[in-house]
């Protein structure tokens, strides 16, 4: 109910800004329904809607998304617990004003769960240099995450995170129909991280070494010690990421390539390349193939067995000691085509339906309960354009 009332405050902002020029507005709105599976049993649907004006300088949008979520992954099944599901809402408002080559935007978004919410809040500038070859762009986040249990109040029980993000960008025009954006993200961290459902399995000393790769759950519950340790992650986490995004435009086809760079105060590194290269067929179709490859290192207290030790009462276990395998060293990649038709009468652009279809194959080099995982992600969108 919180973001359904977010969304129909949003609704009438925009509209009201619109109306002082509505003669000028020109509008977007569109919605799809994506769907996501894998071979861990997590099985995702997500419907999503979305609406923005511009009218002169002023300009508008906001969004909302449920994502319904069904899951009985092998860390679900490996502590007994039932097949999870859970709903997520989640809204999203922007609006900025751009009078000339300077301009500035703010934006809010929320997300609720039955055991989580979160609130963020963003103001960015902009600003057009050299005829408008260089255009600039610098923005500041705020984040605050609660995490809980479901059916316990948050005054009982909660884990609180705040994060700070700067980010700055430069579109640059190199050349005919081709541009270089080069991004720099900085993010800071603090509060509790570790999730609350995620208990952890701890081995002897002698044992630990000896527990391979994609152990299955009877050979570590034969392996382990008695009982689990919860998950602790350090309470503060400091991260850097850069990015090079060229984007060419040949006589009937758009090239875009994109890399990143990432690295963190934990102690992990990753890489992402992406290539999408989307070809006009004709006035009204185009098609294209999408290709992505993520390499990423494990944080530094990253272990496949942890190694405790249980006494009358207590256990000793490393102080930090996290179950969740992104936080392990892993490959990844997605290939997929596209596909986009548009239908619009006197502009076929102001109306489009597409289609994407993806495959990703990811290689847990150091995890306990499965080395690899196999997922497909689809998205059906439309969207329409009109003044």
């Amino acid at each position: 109910m919180i973001c359904h009332r977010f969304l129909l405050r949003v609704a009438a902002a925009v509209a009201l800004a619109s109306t002082a020029s509505a003669q000028s507005a020109r509008w977007e709105t569109g919605g799809e329904v994506a769907g996501y599976g894998d071979s861990d049993h997590v099985w995702v649907l997500s419907p999503s809607a979305r609406a923005a004006v511009r009218a002169g300088g002023f300009d508008a949008h906001a969004s909302y998304l449920v994502d319904i979520v069904s899951a009985a992954s092998v860390d679900i099944v490996s502590t007994a617990s039932p097949r999870w599901n859970e709903v997520r809402h989640a809204a999203t408002v922007g609006a900025g004003y751009t009078p000339g080559d300077f301009g500035g935007s703010a934006s809010l978004a929320m997300s609720v769960e039955p055991d989580f919410v979160s609130t963020k809040v963003g103001l960015s500038g902009s600003a057009a240099l050299a005829r408008k070859n260089v255009s600039l762009s610098l923005g500041y986040w705020y984040e605050h995450d609660v995490a809980g249990r479901s059916g316990t109040p948050y005054s009982v029980y909660a884990l609180r995170l705040d994060r700070h993000q700067v980010a700055g960008s430069a579109l640059l025009v190199v050349g005919r129909g081709t541009t270089l954006t080069p991004t720099l993200d900085v993010s800071f961290e603090s509060g509790r991280q570790e999730k609350p459902y995620r208990f952890l399995p701890l081995f002897s000393p002698e044992v630990a070494p000896l527990v391979p790769v994609g152990a299955s759950i009877d050979d570590v519950n034969r392996e382990r010690l008695p009982g689990r340790i919860a998950e602790r992650l350090p309470d503060s986490r400091q991260r850097v990421a850069a990015s090079l995004r060229l984007a060419h435009r040949f006589g009937a086809s758009t090239l875009l390539l994109w890399d990143r760079v990432y690295g963190d105060s934990w102690g992990q590194l990753a890489n992402t390349a992406d290539l999408k290269w989307t070809f006009e067929l004709s006035r009204r179709w185009s098609l294209w193939p999408h290709v992505r490859y993520h390499d990423q290192t494990a944080v530094s207290f990253w272990r496949r067995a942890y190694v405790g030790q249980v006494g009358p009462g207590q256990i000793v276990a490393p102080e930090y000691r996290s179950g969740d395998r992104e936080l392990g060293p892993l490959r990844t990649l997605t290939v997929g085509p596209g596909v986009a038709f548009d239908f619009g009468s006197s502009d076929p652009r102001s109306l489009r339906a597409a289609l994407e279809v993806e495959g990703s194959s990811t290689r847990f080099r150091d995890a306990l309960y499965i080395d690899h995982r196999w997922a497909g992600f689809a998205v059906a969108s439309f969207t329409a354009r009109f003044e």
